[in-house]
């Protein structure tokens, strides 16, 4: 029989900011961080263009990796102590909390808007594929890479297991909450993790919380409110990821249309034609997309040179919040407007939305369902937690949207040739904003 990852003969120890310390006993593990595949996760964002707002926001995929891994060895030790499990669900919680976001593309988010991929997607693809992280998972069984990829994609048999990496309160969210919070030097982020692990206890489908802790789980959800709001819908945020989805959008448009670059973008071919291999995906990182960023800067198409000065020197769009139903009654005009002064409408004029929902009961049947979080009462009872705090049923089921419309204020500021078109598109976008 083939030898297994046992134990570390000493342990391996990270410093980190937020957990103080990231304890590695498991050879499975340090194996797995050693992985090109993970390794990479250094020059992937945590945050993406975040930075632009809050300039302490450089912290990686890496980092969040190491702590939501750190977050869930904590977890399964305290539910060691109510129920037994064996080695390899241990093991199989252990390395999906780590290998969770290891499919994230550069500026995540905003990259698979462009090029429809899916984070989650690739994540199964590398845990799957011909990579050095699937080597390392295959030394504990043929079927143990598919097992850690069926946690991430939910549908692993134990519900427990994938209720603690992804549910609405899990090992994932208590790291990026609480290690957004420090980056970008907000205090809204934080919560008494603490208090929510000695509160926790496991039953067959989901972790759930003693009702003594109720008020550590009201905190967690309230930080998570406030996170959103004011850090990740931040409009400086979204106006760096609107050109930067612009630029992006720009050069594919180019090259479907033959336009011949000075710097030929060849770890973008495969992307732009929807034929992206695995390989190609794995060569994508931040440092590659900015270095095309800076060298097209030098373009002779003027709307791609003109997006990426932008970015690079942090030259953003303005915006105007905007009402969709009212918006849509002046778009035309808008539209013909930019479009006689010079300014593509699909590249200067853009709305942008941003909705949450902080916390749901269970919706049975409808989309993206959530399962709810739950208290566990003295006698044994479970009640949903909305039923028992009013903090939480305040907040409960509404989802909160915004839409903001952004555009170059300083090239209709610097408009001298059509000063009568400049100053009736001023007044519409000032309009929106009542």
């Amino acid at each position: 029989m083939a030898k297994r990852f046992g134990v570390l003969e000493e342990e391996k120890v990270f410093k980190d900011p937020v957990h103080r310390y990231i304890h590695v006993r498991d050879e499975l593990i340090w194996e797995l961080i050693g992985t090109k595949e993970f390794q990479r996760l250094r020059r992937i964002r945590q945050l993406g263009t975040t930075y632009l707002t809050f300039h302490g926001a450089e912290h990686t995929r890496f980092n969040h990796s190491l702590g939501v891994y750190e977050i869930m060895r904590r977890m399964v030790e305290t539910i060691e102590q109510d129920m037994a499990w064996d080695s390899e669900e241990r093991l199989v919680c252990l390395a999906a909390a780590l290998l969770h976001d290891i499919g994230h593309g550069p500026f995540s988010h905003s990259f698979e808007k462009v090029f429809h991929t899916d984070h989650e997607e690739w994540t199964k693809g590398i845990i799957l594929g011909d990579t050095e992280v699937h080597n390392v998972l295959k030394v504990m069984g043929e079927e143990f890479p598919k097992k850690v990829a069926d946690v991430i994609a939910k549908t692993y048999h134990n519900k427990l297991v994938v209720s603690l990496i992804s549910s609405q309160i899990d090992a994932d969210r208590m790291d990026y909450l609480q290690r957004d919070a420090f980056y970008t030097g907000v205090s809204y982020g934080h919560f008494d993790m603490e208090r929510l692990l000695r509160v926790m206890r496991p039953t067959e489908d989901q972790a759930v919380f003693k009702h003594s802790g109720m008020h550590a789980v009201e905190d967690y959800i309230m930080s998570r409110y406030q996170m959103y709001w004011q850090v990740y819908f931040h409009p400086v945020t979204r106006s760096a990821e609107v050109i930067l989805s612009r630029i992006l959008h720009r050069a594919k448009d180019l090259y479907e249309q033959g336009y011949e670059f000075k710097d030929k973008p060849k770890h973008f071919y495969s992307l732009f034609s929807g034929k992206i291999t695995l390989g190609d995906y794995l060569k994508l990182d931040e440092s590659v997309i900015l270095y095309y960023f800076q060298e097209w800067q030098e373009e002779e198409d003027p709307i791609l040179q003109d997006l990426c000065r932008r970015f690079m020197d942090r030259k953003l769009f303005k915006y105007v919040e905007c009402d969709p139903s009212e918006q849509m009654k002046i778009w035309p005009e808008l539209i013909q407007l930019f479009n006689k002064i010079g300014l593509d409408h699909n590249y200067y004029l853009v709305i942008d939305s941003s909705s949450d929902l902080p916390y749901d009961f269970y919706r049975p049947g409808e989309e993206e369902e959530r399962v709810p979080i739950n208290l566990l009462k003295p006698n044994g009872d479970l009640r949903e937690l909305s039923r028992e705090s009013d903090v939480v049923e305040a907040i409960s089921g509404k989802k909160r949207t915004d839409h903001k419309l952004y555009f170059p204020k300083d090239l209709l500021d610097n408009q001298q040739t059509f000063a009568e078109e400049k100053q009736r598109i001023l007044k519409l976008l000032m309009a929106q904003e009542g």
